[in-house]
């Protein structure tokens, strides 16, 4: 198999590791436990994949979900690798296969779900093998304290010490704070791990956070006006969910669903078809991602605020992950405050497992990171350096230059007079009204099924009339921003709406003559203006006759060969081939992403299309 870069190069088509990809690979050939933090995109899979070709024995995955399992086999298979997996998707007759190869020693790699590993079949076949690397993917599934607790990795343990001997432990995950942190390492009981933490700043991701009037509509007109590429889109609610998804199929854009109030089956088939771009876009709820490994997602929109900043940046990093220029962009409302601490709640209720004490401390503690999501939605300063400063990083530059923020120019507008009248009204409105009831009787325009309230005869009515409804709504999110309103909580149970009060600040407003100033936009930055480090993408090519003949051929080798497009050739590739058009075996496998396997079973297919283009 020869060493570690050989390894690299051949079967995985890389010539260099990445940033602390090297460090883990070594640690865990020299026989230690390796523990890595690294960004979603990152390349996790190759630190603990490479060593697993050259020590001796099998290594066993953990994996949380079916779909990061049969990616990641299907991927490794691609590559001439011998892999498995075992889970729930397996029949019983599959399973005894799987089993009497492994017993035959026809695999290196096997990926199993933690629910797996303590049962007797597995333990069995597993104890007559030498298992010398026990990997465990999104590790921060252990901590109680990480945003997708799954008791079943507490089993991770366990297995271990069934097995003769302790193999090595190498564990990882895209997000951890410093008690994740250390509960992956006494949970998973790793013995004086090497610790990488590689930076969490994802270049190519671009970050905006956006406050639409109509998200449902903001939603369509954004997917539209992105034809073609893939893309995945969150929703707070299943119901939004099914509406979404069905607004964009009217409108022939080829989306699907996903989310756990579908059957197996279908969440299956809707990934498969998200998986090999049959369907473009995906619109899902969180229960879909983790782990999902396409590369050729350019853009993720969350149609709502997730409950923390950990959730928000591992389902914004699954764009981009080809390393090429990719959106990342949150619509946020004030109303998701309300809906996302109803479902901290409601989860809390449902830790039966867990002591009264302990569910309200999980409470408390997923209130605060919420507090700090609403704060990132609300950030005047650089989006990206507010993500790093959460996860421990003080990077040295303040503006990015890709995001929303720092690729544009703001002003500061008085809005001092437009501020007093909305106080004064919601004063005189008792404060016993919501945001859209406060902005109707400003603009002096009541729905009839406000009418009858007798709010038209308030002297603040039709006071702001000469103002679109809109700007009303902004004007007031901004003075609840900084705390000249407040907003109270919503009760489901009683059916109690947010109501608007007046934040401890009015007053200085209404009384003492303090000014207010609002942050606007004052013109767009230059289009041109460069990410910190530019990768060549599609809008690049000055041609792309050569581009869509290779995607074209990679489309049908992924037919044949049953597997997703990008398992064939990422879009990064496919474009590092249009622009640098090699002609020889030598100079295609100098493109980043062919390997010797890949060059084996596709390189004739793709030189022949390359050379007929170079000829021409």
């Amino acid at each position: 198999m020869g060493d570690k870069f050989s390894v690299l190069e051949t079967i995985f088509g890389y010539k260099t590791f990445r940033g602390g990809q090297e460090a883990l690979v070594d640690a865990i050939l020299d026989g230690r436990d390796a523990l890595g933090i690294m960004p979603t995109g990152a390349g996790k899979s190759i630190c603990y994949q490479v060593p697993a070709l050259l020590l001796d024995g099998v290594t066993i995955v953990v994996s949380p979900l079916i779909s990061l399992m049969m990616d990641q086999v299907r991927g490794l298979t691609q590559t001439g690798v011998n892999a498995c997996f075992i889970n729930s998707s397996l029949t019983a007759a599959q399973q005894r296969q799987v089993f009497e190869n492994l017993e035959q020693g026809q695999y290196k790699l096997v990926y199993v779900a933690p629910e797996r590993l303590l049962h007797e079949r597995f333990l069995q076949v597993v104890s007559k093998l030498d298992v010398s690397l026990v990997a465990v993917d999104e590790a921060h599934c252990v901590s109680q304290w990480g945003q997708d607790f799954r008791p079943s990795y507490l089993d991770i343990s366990r297995f271990i010490h069934a097995l003769p001997k302790r193999p090595i432990v190498a564990a990882f995950t895209a997000t951890a704070t410093e008690r994740v942190r250390r509960d992956i390492e006494g949970l998973l009981e790793l013995n004086n791990p090497l610790c990488v933490t590689t930076g969490f700043d994802r270049e190519n991701l671009y970050f905006e956070v956006q406050r639409p009037a109509n998200r449902m509509e903001a939603a369509l007109r954004f997917v539209m006006k992105r034809p073609g590429r893939s893309g995945v889109v969150y929703c707070l609610t299943r119901k939004e969910v099914e509406q979404l998804c069905e607004r964009l199929q009217k409108l022939q854009i080829p989306a699907t669903r996903y989310h756990a109030g579908l059957s197996d089956e279908e969440r299956q088939e809707n990934q498969e078809a998200f998986q090999t771009d049959e369907s473009t876009v995906m619109v899902a709820t969180n229960a879909f991602g983790m782990g999902i490994d396409k590369s050729n997602v350019s853009y993720v929109l969350h149609s709502g605020m997730p409950k923390n900043l950990e959730s928000y940046y591992q389902e914004a990093g699954r764009a981009g992950r080809d390393g090429a220029p990719a959106e990342c962009v949150l619509f946020y409302a004030e109303r998701d405050i309300a809906t996302n601490t109803y479902f901290i709640e409601k989860e809390s209720e449902s830790q039966r497992e867990m002591t009264p004490a302990q569910r309200k401390a999980i409470v408390e503690q997923d209130k605060e990171r919420l507090y700090q999501m609403m704060a990132y939605c609300k950030t005047a300063a650089c989006l990206r350096h507010h993500i790093l400063a959460y996860f421990g990083e003080t990077p040295e530059w303040v503006e990015c230059g890709n995001c929303f923020l720092c690729k544009n120019s703001f002003i500061e507008e008085d809005i001092t007079t437009e501020a007093q009248k909305i106080l004064s009204c919601v004063k005189r409105m008792r404060e016993q009204y919501g945001k859209h009831a406060v902005a109707d009787t400003l603009k002096g325009k009541l729905p009839p099924r406000m009418q009858g309230f007798r709010l038209e005869q308030l002297s603040t009515y039709g006071i702001l009339s000469h103002l679109t409804k809109r700007r009303i709504m902004d004007l007031m999110e901004t003075l609840i921003d900084i705390g000249y309103l407040q907003v109270t909580a919503s009760d489901f149970a009683s059916g109690q709406l947010p109501l608007v009060k007046l934040g401890e600040r009015a007053r200085a407003v209404l009384f003492d003559g303090e000014t207010v100033t609002m942050r606007v936009l004052e013109s767009p930055a230059e289009a041109e203006k460069p990410l910190r480090r530019k990768k060549v993408t599609v809008d690049d090519l000055s041609d792309t006759t050569l581009f869509d003949a290779l995607k074209a051929l990679r489309l049908r080798l992924a037919r044949e060969q049953g597997v997703p497009s990008y398992v064939v050739f990422s879009n990064a590739t496919l474009v590092e081939m249009s622009e640098r058009v090699p002609q020889t075996e030598a100079e295609l496998l100098e493109i980043s992403g062919v390997g010797q396997t890949k060059f084996a079973r596709y390189g004739s297919a793709f030189l022949e299309v390359l050379r007929e283009h170079g000829n021409d």
